[in-house]
């Protein structure tokens, strides 16, 4: 195992390795920080310049882009409420709150050190527990997905604040975007009115754009009629204080765990993974009120549970072959392009390449938290640009980064009308956060209901009760939509 070890580390340490690594988390940075290019598109566009260098420095260029555009894509969140990659989209919550109070410095700063901090521990889990973690994912069937995605819809409801029913609401019109498109198990159209370019659905990413970039633009524009003079927000520190480094510790823990928890099952990923995770630092905080309104425990735990998640998905895929996220299903192939396959074998067989992995990881987090530092200044004073220069390119990185998803003008189409209805939630005060949660498991609880029931023959209580794990998430379920509840009865 030593042998292994340096064997590993002395890969790495190869100055050729090192430059692919860090020109990947460069790239990896740009792809997250632009609206609309995700890393998923930043792995896969990039993969084929890969053919021809050796598998550690393909592989170092394409972990710098996973591990450096997921915290990336918490700037843009953080200075202008556009999510850079679905993995922020919690962070926009907090993130954009304190810069609007003019701690957009302090927001950056945190966003860097934990998002390093929520990577290691998964890493570090990744390197001593990947076979426990990933064995434990494999006993998920249809029936325990059905009850992840139900407890993850469960949510809305804390998500929603003191707005309970109109966050359903929002929950609702999440679950019914989510049903455009082919039906899972049958294949026929559902709500495509005929138009082709709506048999694949309505894309993710284009609608999160909208409901957070475009929505924003146009909030700040009708603002702005009766507001002219508008000064920019401050900058402020970088480096949180003692006192706040106490207060985001257990936050950022209890994000790191279940981020790596839910990004080792598979199709999960760090978006559903932070939800989750600023749900529950809500929960255990003594200060609930604050969050999504500035609270810095909110902003650690969603920055330490979407790149915890980065782990997750890897042991899963590294250990069983299963992508756990969207990215970890490219880098799959770019392995396969190099004569690897991911599998239990990997570990028998080329231990010293899964430590090469580990270690490439790791550097890559350090790397990406020391760009994330000395850039957060450069990046805060995006602030100062003047409101229409930045509305402009906000509008044209969305619909960029829209159309190039598909290279289709529905997705373009499906961002805008996605920022007007965003715009009239916003007025109306109803809560995004739960019209996003619905969009995401909705696919993932239908879909995976209807093969349970099939395996169990229609047999509902049968599927509800198929083993521990479904058990444990229906119970999950039950406590999270009656606990606040019961709370608001107390204190009444």
């Amino acid at each position: 195992m030593t042998a292994d070890l340096l064997a590993g580390l002395t890969a790495v340490l190869q100055w050729e390795v090192l430059l692919f690594l860090a020109v990947g988390v460069v790239l990896g940075a740009v792809f997250g920080s632009l609206p609309g290019l995700t890393a998923t598109m930043g792995v896969a566009v990039l993969t084929p310049l890969t053919f021809w260098v050796s598998a550690e420095q393909g592989l170092a260029m394409l972990l710098g882009i996973y591990c450096g555009a997921i915290p990336a894509g918490g700037i843009p969140a953080i200075l202008i409420n556009v999510p850079g990659t679905p993995a922020s989209i919690a962070t926009s919550w907090d993130g954009y709150a304190l810069s609007q109070k003019g701690q957009a410095g302090l927001a950056l700063g945190i966003n860097a050190l934990l998002s390093a901090v929520g990577q290691l521990t998964s890493i570090f889990f990744l390197a001593v527990a990947a076979f426990p973690i990933a064995s434990f994912a494999l006993r998920f069937g249809p029936a325990e997905y059905f009850g992840l995605a139900l407890f993850g819809i469960s949510l809305m409801a804390g998500v929603s604040g003191e707005r309970v029913i109109k966050g359903m609401l929002a929950g609702m019109l999440g679950l019914g975007i989510a049903t455009v498109g082919l039906d899972p198990m049958t294949a026929y159209p559902r709500y495509t009115f005929g138009q082709s370019e709506f048999l694949d659905g309505i894309s993710f990413v284009p609608v999160m754009i909208g409901l957070f970039g475009l929505a924003e633009v146009l909030i700040q524009i009708s603002d702005r009629w009766g507001k002219l003079d508008q000064a920019p927000s401050k900058l402020g520190r970088i480096w949180p204080a003692w006192m706040e480094w106490k207060r985001m510790l257990p936050s950022t823990f209890t994000g790191a765990g279940i981020g790596t928890f839910v990004g080792a099952v598979p199709a999960a990923g760090g978006d559903i993974g932070s939800v989750i995770a600023w749900e529950q630092a809500r929960r255990l905080s003594r200060n609930k009120e604050a969050f999504g309104k500035g609270s810095l425990e909110g902003l650690a735990a969603s920055c330490s549970s979407c790149n915890g998640a980065i782990g997750g998905a890897m042991t899963t895929m590294l250990t069983l072959g299963i992508p756990g996220d969207a990215v970890s299903a490219v880098l799959i192939g770019a392995l396969l392009i190099h004569g690897i396959q991911p599998g239990p074998l990997l570990f028998r067989d080329h231990r010293a390449f899964v430590f090469s992995i580990v270690f490439l990881m790791a550097f890559a987090s350090v790397v990406m938290m020391v760009v994330g530092l000395l850039g957060a200044k450069p990046l805060a004073r995006a602030l100062r640009i003047p409101s229409p220069w930045l509305w402009a390119g906000i509008v044209m990185f969305g619909a960029i980064g829209s159309y190039a998803l598909n290279n289709a003008v529905v997705d373009v189409w499906a961002m805008f009308v996605a920022g007007v209805v965003g715009f009239l939630l916003r007025k109306a005060d109803v809560p995004l956060g739960p019209l996003v949660l619905g969009l995401i498991l909705g696919p993932m609880m239908e879909s995976n209901l209807r093969r349970a029931l099939i395996l169990s023959r229609g047999d509902w209580l049968g599927t509800l009760t198929s083993s521990s794990i479904v058990v444990f998430f229906m119970v999950a379920t039950i406590l999270s939509l009656l606990l606040p509840l019961l709370k608001k009865r107390r204190a009444g």
